[in-house]
């Protein structure tokens, strides 16, 4: 006779196991969130709650989508016509919106529109030669930090063109560079720290690509050098306020205007 065993549930790791895992290694946006809110990073990576996604971040998780087919076909230099990026488009929405996102009435059909244009304007102006191959294409990278006393880094370039990092980003209204700069420094440092680790070579400099949702939608081009040492030192600093946070447990909330649009406004007004 032979005997079956019964399959066991899979358990949840603990608190203390994933806490354990976020200690070991950090990704730009881990870093950035825990020094934004302490709680709402909380909240998402060790309870790990999960929230309706937003329409916004929808139009951007499918525009993203069919970037990544176009920089993918240009690196297989079979480069998509504009039926086939409109295809992807339409099967990258399809994909992401099953039980998701909350639509408020009609809203679906104008967010799809309004990515779709998002997308139009970016390939129909070109800003990255069609005939032109990636050096890389949604790669993901790591680099091992333990000589500095600090995690894994880990992360995932959008795309390398000419030993330029590459990342694309959504949004509603026109960036301005200097500002950009500063918000970002934390994941531009970190793609830096990526590229140089696995390549052995400098980056040439980073590029932001927002593609911004107006009525007339239009791409900027945000250029940045290379990472200078005192922003090395920056990040690395901030890599380890994000240690001793977490060895401490430190999650407390912080107030401000960003609160308005956290999808854990409710839960933090429950804390104590």
């Amino acid at each position: 006779m032979t005997l079956f065993a019964a399959a066991q549930p899979k358990e949840e790791p603990s608190d203390k196991e994933t806490l354990s895992g976020l200690q070991n290694t950090v990704s730009a946006s881990r870093l950035s969130l825990f020094l934004q809110c302490r709680l709402r990073f909380y909240y998402r990576y060790v309870l790990k709650l999960k929230k309706p996604k937003t329409p916004s971040l929808h139009v951007g998780n499918s525009v993203h989508a069919v970037l990544k087919a176009w920089n993918k076909a240009r690196w297989l230099q079979k480069p998509l016509t504009l039926k086939q990026a409109h295809d992807a488009y339409l099967s990258a929405w399809a994909d992401n919106t099953e039980g998701l996102v909350q639509w408020e009435p009609g809203e679906e059909d104008d967010e799809k529109t309004t990515g779709w244009r998002l997308v139009d304007t970016y390939l129909r102006e070109s800003h990255v030669p069609a005939e032109v191959k990636p050096d890389a294409v949604e790669v993901p990278v790591e680099a091992d930090l333990v000589n500095h006393g600090l995690p894994r880094l880990i992360g995932i370039l959008d795309l390398v063109q000419q030993r330029e990092v590459v990342d694309y980003k959504t949004s509603a209204t026109t960036p301005n560079a200097e500002r950009v700069a500063h918000t970002t420094e934390i994941q531009t440092s970190s793609y830096a720290i990526l590229y140089r680790h696995n390549t052995g070579q400098q980056e040439a400099g980073i590029q932001l690509h927002h593609l911004v949702k107006l009525k007339n939608p239009k791409v900027v081009i945000t250029r940045l050098p290379s990472m200078s040492p005192k922003q090395q030192t920056r990040l690395f600093h901030q890599m380890e306020a994000y240690l001793d946070g977490l060895e401490r447990q430190d999650f407390i909330p912080s107030p401000g205007m960003q609160c308005s649009s956290c999808e854990f406004f409710n839960e933090c007004r429950r804390w104590h």
